[in-house]
């Protein structure tokens, strides 16, 4: 019999796979500039980001990755800049989003291990 936290975990894993785009390339988001998030995406803390800071591009990435729908994360997101940056932003989000996302698009595990 599934324990509560067993159950618990098979939610939170769905709400995250409900969201993913069918393909990294739908993630057409700006690769420059500055990125002003919603607040249903961003409700806490800083909502513009630089794309040309590293650790800004990095913060914004993490939380539309935990936060966004699967709306935000195709306008925010751009799929050359997360594979690029992936190695680094795997470290930096829950394993939950991170085995969703690896397992969705082997591409992030493969730039992971080269």
């Amino acid at each position: 019999m599934p324990s509560a936290d067993d159950s618990y975990l098979a939610l939170y894993r769905a709400r995250y796979v409900q969201r993913l785009p069918g393909r990294l390339e739908e993630l057409v988001g700006p690769r420059e500039g500055v990125v002003v998030l919603p607040l249903h995406v961003a409700w806490s803390g800083l909502r513009e980001f630089r794309l040309d800071r590293p650790r800004l591009r990095m913060g914004l990435y993490r939380i539309v990755l935990a936060e966004g729908l699967r709306d935000d994360l195709c306008v925010y997101l751009n799929h050359e800049l997360l594979v690029a940056q992936w190695p680094v932003l795997r470290t930096l989000i829950s394993r939950t989003v991170r085995e969703v996302w690896e397992a969705a698009f082997p591409e992030l595990r493969d730039a992971s291990s080269g």
